[in-house]
Protein backbone atom coordinates (compact mmCIF):
# COMPACT_ATOMS: atom_id res chain seq x y z
CA UNK A 1 0.00 0.00 0.00
CA UNK A 2 0.82 3.63 -1.02
CA UNK A 3 2.73 5.04 2.85
CA UNK A 4 0.80 8.22 2.46
CA UNK A 5 -2.65 6.89 2.05
CA UNK A 6 -1.43 4.42 4.54
CA UNK A 7 -1.15 7.61 6.87
CA UNK A 8 -4.16 8.71 5.77
CA UNK A 9 -5.84 6.02 7.17
CA UNK A 10 -3.76 5.07 10.00
CA UNK A 11 -4.98 8.77 10.76
CA UNK A 12 -8.52 8.52 10.73
CA UNK A 13 -8.43 5.22 12.35
CA UNK A 14 -7.10 6.70 15.38
CA UNK A 15 -10.09 9.40 15.10
CA UNK A 16 -12.56 7.05 14.53
CA UNK A 17 -11.41 4.97 17.69
CA UNK A 18 -11.43 8.33 19.88
CA UNK A 19 -14.82 8.81 18.26
CA UNK A 20 -15.93 6.31 21.05
CA UNK A 21 -14.87 8.14 23.45
CA UNK A 22 -11.23 9.45 25.34
CA UNK A 23 -8.77 7.16 24.99
CA UNK A 24 -4.61 5.90 25.84
CA UNK A 25 -2.05 4.84 23.49
CA UNK A 26 -1.91 0.84 24.76
CA UNK A 27 -5.93 0.97 24.41
CA UNK A 28 -6.07 2.75 20.58
CA UNK A 29 -3.58 0.31 19.54
CA UNK A 30 -5.71 -2.95 20.89
CA UNK A 31 -8.96 -1.37 19.30
CA UNK A 32 -7.30 -0.64 16.14
CA UNK A 33 -5.90 -4.40 16.15
CA UNK A 34 -8.08 -6.13 13.91
CA UNK A 35 -8.57 -3.54 11.46
CA UNK A 36 -4.83 -2.47 10.49
CA UNK A 37 -1.56 -3.58 12.70
CA UNK A 38 -0.35 -0.27 13.96
CA UNK A 39 2.72 -0.24 16.92
CA UNK A 40 3.58 2.18 19.71
CA UNK A 41 6.34 3.79 17.62
CA UNK A 42 3.80 4.65 14.57
CA UNK A 43 1.11 5.50 16.72
CA UNK A 44 2.52 8.13 19.00
CA UNK A 45 4.07 10.23 16.11
CA UNK A 46 0.05 10.62 14.98
CA UNK A 47 -1.00 11.88 17.91
CA UNK A 48 1.35 14.17 17.75
CA UNK A 49 0.32 15.13 14.16
CA UNK A 50 -3.56 14.90 15.08
CA UNK A 51 -2.90 16.86 18.51
CA UNK A 52 -0.73 19.90 16.84
CA UNK A 53 -3.79 20.03 14.35
CA UNK A 54 -6.22 20.51 16.48
CA UNK A 55 -7.74 16.93 15.59
CA UNK A 56 -7.35 15.86 19.29
CA UNK A 57 -6.57 17.11 22.64
CA UNK A 58 -4.85 15.44 25.39
CA UNK A 59 -4.39 15.32 28.82
CA UNK A 60 -2.18 13.90 31.50
CA UNK A 61 -3.91 11.48 34.15
CA UNK A 62 -2.77 9.33 37.03
CA UNK A 63 -3.41 5.10 36.59
CA UNK A 64 -2.28 2.63 39.03
CA UNK A 65 0.23 5.16 40.69
CA UNK A 66 1.62 6.07 36.75
CA UNK A 67 1.16 9.20 34.67
CA UNK A 68 -0.82 8.07 31.36
CA UNK A 69 -2.03 10.68 28.71
CA UNK A 70 -5.26 10.32 27.25
CA UNK A 71 -6.80 11.85 23.90
CA UNK A 72 -10.12 13.06 22.77
CA UNK A 73 -11.29 14.08 19.35
CA UNK A 74 -12.19 17.52 19.05
CA UNK A 75 -14.70 18.57 16.45
CA UNK A 76 -11.98 19.40 13.85
CA UNK A 77 -11.28 15.62 14.09
CA UNK A 78 -14.83 14.56 13.25
CA UNK A 79 -14.71 16.94 10.07
CA UNK A 80 -11.43 14.75 9.52
CA UNK A 81 -13.56 11.92 9.31
CA UNK A 82 -16.58 13.50 6.89
CA UNK A 83 -13.61 14.80 5.01
CA UNK A 84 -11.87 10.93 4.54
CA UNK A 85 -15.51 9.50 4.23
CA UNK A 86 -16.46 11.97 0.68
CA UNK A 87 -12.70 11.12 -0.28
CA UNK A 88 -13.89 7.41 -0.33
CA UNK A 89 -16.93 8.11 -2.15
CA UNK A 90 -15.03 9.57 -4.56
CA UNK A 91 -12.64 7.10 -4.79
CA UNK A 92 -15.29 4.11 -5.21
CA UNK A 93 -16.65 5.97 -8.19
CA UNK A 94 -13.13 6.40 -9.92
CA UNK A 95 -12.20 2.74 -8.79
CA UNK A 96 -15.52 1.14 -10.26
CA UNK A 97 -14.50 3.44 -13.60
CA UNK A 98 -11.17 1.57 -13.57
CA UNK A 99 -12.20 -1.69 -13.26
CA UNK A 100 -15.28 -0.93 -15.76
CA UNK A 101 -12.53 -0.22 -18.52
CA UNK A 102 -13.02 3.60 -18.62
CA UNK A 103 -17.14 3.54 -18.52
CA UNK A 104 -19.25 5.28 -16.95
Amino acid sequence: MDPQLKKGLLDVCVLSVLRRGESYGYKIITDIAPCIEISESTLYPILKRLESAKCVTARSGEFNGRLRKYYTITERGLERIREFLEDIREFGRIYAFITDGGEL
